[in-house]
């Protein structure tokens, strides 16, 4: 959950004069949202201020509004968010380079308003020193945006090769040029066979480290447009995690807009039914980030319905930060090493 105040933290395309914010219409009513791209470069770009070297960038391609591309160093070993957040590396054909692709172990949907936001237009003017004026505009809404996201923890740090009939091509590294690179940087990668394909894998220490890194940046995480207008807090208002032994998300009825387009519900309720449903594929607590102050109605609501599962230590409620700060500890400690592997079935 991010908290917007009169902001406008991710714009579109305008055509005019007038800056419009990205917003999504949904039977009748207007949406405002925030891409998962854009929350992936806040993301980044805190991780990288937090001291993480990034990959660097490469523009390659024709001019504008032709075919373009934009390429990393698409080396996972060395640099932590090519591993974390993917990369898709097109050769050239002029030179028969083979196309390299990493999907991401960090998945994140579109961060939408829990309720209808109709953005406001302001209305500006530049007429400091100069005789003619110059006007322009921006739209920028209050709302609460929401988005899920899954870490896929054995996938970090792990990079499946091509078999002799070429699956495992998202996530292609070629086995030469894997263990070259994690010889050179002496990090000691090791062959192993992951999810029925031959893979590479980092050592767990380092796997553990880019984890924490990525929680941390979270918990601090900065970013923005127009935030010499509109200054805006950035961090999480609320996040949910659970520990789950696959992909799927038992949260996303739990923490959503109220049907009727009356703002955020967290249904503590949902969450239990949840919870025994997929009872034996969640490993507790289920932790809870909660602001101070942020729907605090709500918060005793949970905190009602659910005493027994806060008591039992299946749920733990705490600031977001502390919460995801503590996390990173523990994994950077080792004390969650076996979500780095896939469970025994």
């Amino acid at each position: 959950m991010l908290a917007v105040s009169a902001g406008a933290p991710n714009n579109g395309r305008g055509e005019t004069t007038t800056t419009p914010v990205k917003k999504a219409r949904v039977r009748g009513q207007w949406y405002p949202y925030v891409s998962a791209q854009a929350f992936r470069r806040w993301l980044r770009e805190t991780m990288t201020a937090m001291g993480m070297v990034p990959s660097p960038t490469e523009r390659v391609g024709k001019a504008q509004g032709k075919a373009q591309k934009a390429n990393t160093s698409a080396d996972p070993i060395r640099f932590a968010d090519d591993d974390l957040f993917g990369y898709m590396k097109a050769g050239a054909k002029s030179a028969d380079e083979a196309t390299t692709l990493r999907d991401t172990p960090f998945m994140v949907g579109t961060f939408m308003s829990v309720e209808p936001a109709r953005p406001t237009e302001d209305f500006g003017v530049m007429s400091r020193g100069i005789p003619e004026p110059v006007l322009h505009a921006h739209e920028f809404y209050t709302a609460d945006l929401a988005a899920p996201f899954l870490l896929d923890l054995p996938r970090v740090g792990t990079f499946t090769l091509p078999d002799k009939g070429g699956a495992g091509r998202p996530n292609y590294l070629s086995a030469d040029a894997a263990m070259n690179v994690a010889q050179a940087v002496s990090m000691g990668a090791e062959a192993i066979t992951f999810r029925g394909q031959p893979a590479i894998r980092l050592p767990l220490p380092e796997r553990r480290e880019r984890v924490a890194l990525l929680l941390e940046a979270l918990a601090e995480l900065t970013g923005g447009a127009k935030k010499a207008l509109h200054y805006g807090d950035r961090t999480p208002a609320l996040v949910a995690m659970v520990p789950m032994a696959g992909g799927v998300n038992p949260l996303g009825f739990v923490i959503d807009g109220a049907a009727d387009g009356s703002g955020l519900q967290v249904r503590g309720t949902a969450l239990r039914e949840e919870l025994r449903a997929w009872q034996g594929q969640w490993e507790a607590p289920v932790r809870l980030g909660w602001r101070p102050g942020f729907l605090e109605r709500a918060r005793k609501e949970v905190e009602h319905d659910l005493a027994d599962l806060i008591d039992d230590g299946g749920l733990s409620i705490d600031h977001p930060r502390s919460m995801l700060r503590g996390l990173a500890e523990e994994i950077r400690t080792g004390q969650h090493d076996t979500w780095f592997d896939d469970p025994a079935r």
